[in-house]
């Protein structure tokens, strides 16, 4: 009875020997082939060996070492940038409290203009919390990277490619600039 006729028959005593995956010769035959690849080799070739190891050692440490790096400063650029979307939908508020302050009405009371300034310079106390600061270029050079020009204008206080007049101001978080200021340029 084979190995087959007893386990379709129930009885499994008889266990095979041969290997799942295909014929136990050719596994054999393999280790023996990867053994005698090893042994052939000669000393100089085993030491060439050696070293292009270390070296494949050593560049997949380099870049596991470069990729924990790289990680750490995404990480941190997040926790730093992270809150920049909520603080810029927060800076159309602030400038409509500027807005109001500057165009209060005759028969605003002092408390009414007192009670907008003091929730100005909350907002903007809670703004300074989270690295926020305003770019205000009042007698600076004109800088294509912190402000919009929006027109030109003549001054005779002024020297041209200066900053005139400020129609809004800009912000910057941890000195990346989330909105340039928008100003006119002087131009004589």
């Amino acid at each position: 009875m084979t190995n087959k006729d007893k386990s379709i028959n129930g009885d499994n005593s008889a266990i095979s020997d041969e290997p799942l995956n295909g014929n136990q010769e050719d596994s054999v035959h393999e280790s023996k082939s990867e053994s005698d690849e090893i042994e052939s080799l000669t000393y100089e070739e085993l030491l060439d060996k050696k070293e292009e190891l270390e070296n494949l050692l050593l560049r997949s440490n380099a870049d596991l070492d470069n990729a924990f790096k790289r990680t750490l400063v995404e990480v941190e650029k997040a926790h730093k940038y992270g809150i920049e979307k909520l603080l810029l939908e927060l800076l159309p508020i602030i400038d409509s409290l500027e807005s109001a302050l500057s165009n209060l009405s005759k028969e605003a009371t002092k408390d009414d203009k007192e009670g907008i300034e003091l929730t100005l310079k909350s907002f903007e106390s809670t703004l300074d919390k989270f690295g926020m600061a305003p770019i205000y270029p009042d007698n600076e050079q004109f800088n294509p990277e912190k402000h919009e020009a929006v027109s030109m204008e003549k001054s005779k206080n002024k020297k041209d490619g200066y900053v005139g007049s400020i129609f809004q101001r800009g912000w910057e978080l941890h000195s990346r600039v989330l909105r340039p200021a928008r100003v006119t340029v002087i131009k004589n």
